[in-house]
């Protein structure tokens, strides 16, 4: 085995000097005895460092363009399903955000009344109603809501009392209440996550006999966003 080893690079230098002197087109010696010398190389072709002559290019070039080919049909339907996932999830953006700007008190009621929150700063798919004081989801889904609600009687010693309420097609979900006379001032703030049906309201009510005494300086807030739809 090492003499074979020794030997062969004088074999390949001699071609190389046959394959180097030789003309292009000249006939080489071994070829009109139909063997080649280097096995399974074609010598006049790979000496002469023509492109494409290696016995395996065809192959190489063939699976390049299969490989070619399939990569770009990955990155056509990747395209179409980016495509697809905005389309679909573009229609379903809902989100909003509204405080409550009264002046005063509000409050109190002979009835549990929703409340209007209506400074509304953001509603993306106008699932909210400002009027009513309810969100109406336009599709079905996993909504995150969050209420905040704040009082200030502004006089130490005055009754603090209130008690609001977020509630999901009139069941209560959540609630906040305040009954004291030692803060002036105090706000709480609750959140929920809930799967509503395309059509559900959801909305922060105050139980009757309660007030919330903002002021103007919209600390009570109710915001809510689509987590994720389902169908």
């Amino acid at each position: 085995m090492m003499k074979a080893v020794a030997v062969s690079p004088w074999c390949l230098l001699g071609v190389l000097y046959i394959c180097a002197t030789a003309d292009a087109t000249s006939v080489l010696p071994w070829e009109t005895a139909g063997v080649l010398p280097c096995g399974d190389w074609d010598c006049k072709c790979a000496f002469n460092q023509q492109r494409g002559c290696c016995c395996a290019s065809n192959d190489l070039f063939s699976l390049e363009t299969s490989v070619f080919t399939r990569l770009m049909a990955i990155s056509g339907g990747l395209t179409q399903l980016q495509g697809a996932i905005e389309d679909f999830m573009g229609g379903q953006k809902v989100a909003f955000t509204a405080t409550l700007n009264h002046l005063g008190c509000f409050g109190p009621f002979t009835s549990n009344v929703p409340i209007p929150y209506n400074n509304v700063t953001l509603n993306h798919g106008n699932g909210y109603n400002s009027a009513l004081g309810a969100f109406t989801a336009p599709h079905a889904g996993f909504y995150s809501f969050a209420f905040t609600a704040f009082s200030d009687v502004r006089l130490a010693g005055e009754r603090m009392y209130h008690q609001v309420r977020l509630m999901k097609n009139g069941a209560v979900i959540a609630s906040v209440w305040e009954d004291n006379r030692e803060d002036s001032k105090d706000s709480a703030t609750q959140s929920v996550l809930l799967q509503l049906d395309r059509g559900s309201q959801v909305y922060v009510d105050l139980v009757s006999g309660r007030q919330l005494c903002d002021h103007q300086q919209n600390h009570n807030a109710f915001s809510g966003y689509l987590v994720y739809p389902s169908h």
